[in-house]
């Protein structure tokens, strides 16, 4: 099942639509994050550090309605922690779906089989699956074996039941471009509606610190993976946001473009950093001081980060903000295959012709 032409015009409509309204600060992506608890101990992650009586803690479908609402975004992302831990999320995402937000539930895939005969297909729905790469790397990534084929068995199961299915893969210094393309291929011929990727953000709290990538190193590692593409590669994101992470393209921060929404409250100022909460999405609008965040801004938190849910939502904003960037976008769908005979593929001009296949102009959701 391709992408819905509905979800693409939904979001390219409700962009439009604010920016006709001459809204500078409004949300594209809802980071709703019922738990934080989780079934696995991600060496990447520092959301599984909090105290037992917080891991404890989930929001009622009530909140999470309330939240959906108050933000207005087209598009909601479920991360976590793990979602599927949540008793109630089949319906949170029900009525999710009933208001027609395009929700992704982001999740390890771990309790995907056991809990899918809850979930309803629906072009409003797509699992969006925690893949790290290839069997032996994300298997070390997540720190347990196995995971990669239980989570392989529960994408071809939803596949199977008619589900729309993505991955979402986030990258670490010393990844493997070639092993990294060969992941590509593996989920294409999988069946995958398509793939997000995102550079790893230096979380405080995660046991390793050692493995986070600079944005020179992001540049290098993405240009090395994404130029010479293969024919059938599919990416469920804004090709300009790809080309940012090659080095192509600079962008500032958007920090309230993917607002979160946790036990805690309102998140300031987005999903990767927590400088306090507030108690309604307009409080975080119109409270936060957004000039301290994004690496313009000299914060050494900032520093390093290219993470989609900060610099997507400008990509996006770039594609209907001028007639140049809404032409940029076409040329960088149609012409995806970014031919650089000084990387991987490019000698033996290995792996394929150029594509036509059209690239989500939208902003996706990760975890």
């Amino acid at each position: 099942m391709g992408v819905p032409v509905s979800q693409m015009w939904t979001v390219a409509s409700y962009v439009i639509g604010q920016r006709l309204k001459g809204r500078k600060q409004y949300p594209l992506v809802l980071m709703l994050e019922p738990l934080l608890r989780c079934n696995l101990a991600c060496a990447g992650c520092g959301k599984i550090q909090y105290p037992a009586h917080v891991l404890k803690k989930n929001l009622s479908p009530e909140e999470c309605f309330r939240a959906v609402d108050e933000c207005g975004a087209p598009v909601v992302s479920i991360p976590g922690g793990e979602p599927l831990l949540h008793p109630q999320i089949a319906e949170i995402v029900k009525g999710l779906v009933a208001r027609k937000k395009y929700v992704y539930l982001c999740t390890n895939a771990l309790l995907l089989a056991k809990r899918l005969h809850e979930f309803m297909p629906t072009k409003y729905l797509s699992f969006s699956v925690h893949m790290d790469g290839e069997r032996e790397h994300h298997d070390f990534s997540v720190c347990r074996e196995g995971t990669y084929d239980v989570a392989v068995n529960g994408i071809r199961l939803a596949l199977e039941r008619g589900f729309r299915v993505t991955t979402n893969t986030t990258l670490f210094e010393g990844a493997n471009p070639e092993s990294v393309r060969q992941f590509f291929d593996d989920m294409m011929e999988l069946g995958v509606e398509g793939m997000m990727l995102s550079p790893g953000y230096t979380y405080n709290k995660a046991p390793d610190q050692e493995h986070f990538l600079t944005r020179k190193k992001t540049r290098n590692l993405f240009r090395e993976i994404l130029s010479n593409r293969a024919e059938n590669w599919r990416f469920n994101m804004s090709p300009l946001f790809l080309e940012y992470l090659m080095g192509k393209r600079q962008y500032k921060c958007t920090p309230w473009g993917m607002p979160t929404f946790n036990i805690f409250g309102w998140q300031k100022p987005c999903y990767l950093l927590q400088d306090g909460y507030a108690d309604t999405f307009d409080e975080l609008i119109r409270e936060t001081d957004w000039d301290r965040y994004g690496t313009e801004s000299g914060n050494p938190k900032c520093a390093n980060c290219m993470v989609h849910s900060g610099y997507e939502a400008t990509a996006v904003n770039d594609t209907f903000g001028s007639i140049g960037g809404f032409l940029s976008t076409v040329r960088a769908t149609l012409f995806n295959r970014y031919k650089d005979p000084d990387v991987m593929g490019g000698a033996s001009g290995n792996p394929g012709k150029d594509s036509g296949q059209l690239v989500q102009i939208m902003t996706s959701p990760k975890a």
